[in-house]
C-alpha cells in the first residue's frame, strides 16, 4: 500500500506526522509525504524511511491558506500539486493532517476515489477564535471561524475514517455526528521511548539550575497557554521562596506580553525566557527542574486535547502542575502525576507550588507514577497500533 500523507507546511519539524509515517513504514507501509517548501530544500528526499516530496510555495499562498474557506483559491492551488502527487507516486489511501487542505484532498480525489482518512491534530475551528489576528480588522471580518466548523463536518462526513488525539475530542465528535461514531480512532499525541530511552544531559544546564527551585513550561507560548498565571504566582511566591525560578523554553508572538509583565513586576531575576530551543535539550530542561507545569486556559480546544508537553515531562519522572481543563486534569488525577489547579487563579497556583515545594516525597511519588505510566502503557509504541490497524484494515 502507497499511503500518501498531506501535509500544508514544511517538513521536518512536525513530530505528530514523523511519528506517525515512521509507524506505518515499520509495518512495511509505503508512505509518501507531501508538503511544501520555501527555500532550496531538496523536492524529494528519504528521511527515517518517509519518501519526502517538497511542493513549491510562496508567501501569498501561505497569506491565502488562512482564508481557505473565505475564498477557493488556495484550494485551488493545493488541489492541482495533490493531484501530482496522488499521480506521480501511484497513491492508494490518503492521509490528510488537519483541515485547511482537506478540501484540495477531496477536490483532487475526486477522479481516484481513494480512502481518505482524516487527521484532525486540533478542533481548528476552536483554536482559531483564539487567534490574535481574528480578533481585529481585517481577519475578524474575512475569516470565519464558523465556515471552518461547517467544513469539518463535511470532511467528518467525506472521510473514511477520522483520527482525533484524545478520548474527549472523539466524544465531542461523537455528540455531533452519531452516525458517524464507528469512523472515529483515538491516537493521541505521545512521545517515542527514544525520547526517554537515548538522550544525552547538558551539564551545563544541570549547573545553571542546581541552586534553583525550578517551574518548568516547555512549548508554545501563546497567553491561552496560561503563563501569566505563573508569573504573577512567582510574584506572590518569590519573598517565601526566593529560590523559585519560572523557566519558560518556548515563543509566541505573543511574548511581548509575558516579557512586559516580567519587567513590570520585577521579575527578571526570578523568570528565564529561554526561546524554542532543540528538542535535544528538552531532556535536560526537564532533568533541571523541580515541578513541571501546563497552567491551560480552558476553552474547547484545550478541554479535548492533551499537551504533548506533559508526556514529556511525566516520562523523565517529573510531577506536574496543570490547570483543571478537563482532559489533562482527568488524565493526571487518574495515573496520580501531578497537582491540579485552577484554571487563571494566581493563588490555587500559588498553593500547589507551596504544597510541591515543602513536600519533596510528594513530588517524587507522584513523579514516579507518572513515568511508571509513560513507559508501561502510554508511550507512542504502545498508543500508534490504533493508526496501523486503520492500515491492516482499510478497503483499498
Amino acid at each position: 500500500m502507497n499511503i500518501g500523507m498531506i501535509l500544508d507546511s514544511t517538513f521536518p519539524p512536525d513530530p505528530r506526522v514523523e511519528n506517525e509515517a515512521i509507524s506505518l513504514v515499520q509495518n512495511g507501509f509505503n508512505v509518501f509525504l507531501f508538503c511544501l517548501k520555501y527555500a532550496d530544500e531538496p523536492e524529494s528526499e528519504v528521511c527515517n524511511g518517509i519518501q519526502v516530496k517538497r511542493y513549491p510555495s510562496n508567501r501569498i499562498e501561505y497569506k491565502l491558506s488562512a482564508l481557505a474557506y473565505t475564498i477557493p483559491g488556495y484550494s485551488f492551488l493545493m488541489k492541482r500539486k495533490i493531484a501530482h502527487f496522488i499521480a506521480s507516486n501511484k497513491i492508494t489511501a490518503l492521509h490528510v493532517h488537519d483541515i485547511r487542505i482537506a478540501a484540495a484532498v477531496f477536490s483532487a480525489n475526486k477522479k481516484h476515489q481513494l480512502p481518505v482518512v482524516l487527521d484532525l491534530h486540533d478542533n481548528m475551528p476552536e483554536v482559531m477564535k483564539l487567534y490574535p489576528h481574528l480578533q481585529e480588522f481585517p481577519g475578524k471580518y474575512i475569516i470565519s471561524p464558523r465556515k471552518w466548523k461547517q467544513k469539518e463536518a463535511q470532511f467528518i462526513v467525506k472521510a473514511d475514517k477520522v483520527i482525533t488525539v484524545s478520548p474527549h475530542f472523539i466524544k465531542n465528535l461523537e455528540d455531533r455526528f452519531p452516525r458517524e461514531a464507528a469512523k472515529f480512532v483515538l491516537v493521541p499525541n505521545t512521545i517515542r521511548a527514544s525520547f526517554f530511552e537515548d538522550f544525552t544531559i547538558k551539564e551545563s544546564l544541570i549547573k545553571k539550575y542546581e541552586n534553583h527551585f525550578v517551574l518548568l513550561y516547555l512549548g508554545d507560548t501563546h497567553l491561552r497557554r496560561g503563563l501569566q498565571t505563573a508569573i504573577s504566582a512567582v510574584n506572590l511566591l518569590k519573598e517565601s521562596l526566593p529560590e523559585i525560578k519560572l523557566v519558560i523554553v518556548g515563543k509566541n508572538t505573543t511574548d511581548v506580553v509575558l516579557k512586559r509583565q516580567v519587567a513590570d513586576l520585577k521579575l527578571e531575576k526570578f523568570v528565564d525566557f529561554e526561546g524554542w530551543q532543540e528538542v535535544s535539550l528538552f531532556q535536560s530542561y526537564i532533568t533541571a527542574s523541580d515541578v513541571c507545569i501546563s497552567p491551560l486556559h480552558r476553552n474547547l480546544q484545550h478541554d479535548v486535547a492533551y499537551a504533548n508537553k506533559i508526556f514529556q515531562y511525566m516520562s523523565l519522572g517529573k510531577p506536574l502542575l496543570i490547570s483543571n481543563a478537563t482532559a489533562q486534569k482527568e488524565l493526571v488525577e487518574r495515573t496520580n502525576s501531578g497537582l491540579v489547579h485552577l484554571e487563571q487563579n494566581v493563588d490555587d497556583f500559588s498553593e500547589k507550588v507551596k504544597e510541591l515545594y515543602n513536600n519533596p516525597s510528594l513530588r517524587s511519588t507522584l513523579g514516579a507514577h507518572g513515568e511508571v505510566f509513560i513507559k508501561h502503557e502510554f508511550s507512542w509504541e504502545h498508543t500508534a497500533k490504533a493508526l496501523i490497524n486503520i492500515y491492516k484494515n482499510i478497503p483499498i
